[in-house]
């Protein structure tokens, strides 16, 4: 798998072709960019594609190298995080083995009745210090862990930050091909953002916050205006509803609207066809109407 630029799509398949050693009906391209002459030599855009060769190369007359296609690369990824998991775990398991066993359900304990107790504040603030430590531990792993995923991708990040923070990994990612990994209308930002929060809650139990340049932040802001009849509404009636939200912003309008409205009922509802969407009322409607 090759990303290649070139300045028609024809030169980009010839470039691959060559690349290959392979005929151009024999590779298999996904187009991330359709070449633009611009306006009068301004704002001109090179065709980029992502090429592949569908053909088997053949290295050893006893073994043979299959190129792995763009629709492989889902599971390919979640073989990399198992992969890394699991050497992870044999490097520090045997550190963590005595301490975990004698230290954590105490801790546990220790941190939440300190949160909610003001009667204790030494104490919560030596235990606060560690649980700080083992998170920075954490999210230093996590960042490493991560950054071995994306150097097995065809994509040019060179900024991966991780932080963890009440049981959520804050993640930032950025880098050349930062765009390109989001997606058109983010679909594999979705994707990524499912992928990792499936790895580290079922590992860790953290949830996630993923930032790739700044696409979380543009979308809260665009949710956060959309919302804004739709608070209205629910504060002249009492009720409301999005339309249907795809991916990522179905979990932002969800956060953004239990936080203006923390005395309602503000849940997740599937409509037909799967397609979700976020509803505000009332608790115990029905008993209310009732009375």
């Amino acid at each position: 798998m090759k990303k290649i630029e070139a300045s028609t799509l024809e030169a980009a398949y010839a470039e691959a072709s060559k690349i290959f050693g392979c005929s151009i009906s024999e590779l298999q391209c996904e187009v991330l960019q359709h070449p633009s002459s611009g306006i009068l030599g301004f704002m001109k855009k090179n065709a980029i594609i992502i090429a592949t060769c569908k053909k088997v190369i053949k290295s050893t007359p006893k073994e043979e190298v299959t190129v792995v296609t763009p629709t492989e690369v889902q599971s390919v990824a979640s073989e990399i995080i198992a992969t890394v998991k699991e050497e992870v775990d044999k490097t520090t398991q045997s550190k963590k083995e005595v301490k975990a066993h004698n230290k954590i359900s105490e801790e546990k304990d220790v941190v939440l009745d300190n949160f909610f107790e003001s009667n204790k504040e030494e104490e919560y603030e030596e235990e606060h210090e560690e649980v700080s430590v083992e998170y920075s531990e954490l999210a230093l792993l996590i960042e490493n862990q991560i950054k071995e995923l994306l150097e097995k991708s065809c994509f040019d990040i060179d900024v991966v930050e991780v932080d963890v923070i009440d049981n959520t990994a804050l993640i930032f990612i950025d880098g050349e091909d930062a765009a390109l990994l989001i997606g058109k209308e983010g679909y594999r930002y979705n994707a990524l953002s499912y992928m990792l929060f499936n790895w580290l809650y079922a590992k860790y139990e953290l949830f996630i916050k993923l930032e790739i340049a700044e696409f979380l932040t543009t979308q809260q802001e665009m949710i956060r205006s959309y919302i804004q009849p739709i608070i209205e509404k629910v504060e002249t009636q009492g009720k409301g509803k999005t339309r249907f939200l795809d991916g990522i912003l179905v979990q932002i309008a969800l956060e953004q609207l239990r936080e203006r409205f923390p005395n309602k009922y503000v849940a997740v509802k599937t409509g037909h066809e799967g397609k979700k969407f976020v509803v505000v009322n009332e608790f115990n409607n029905t008993s209310k109407r009732q009375h």
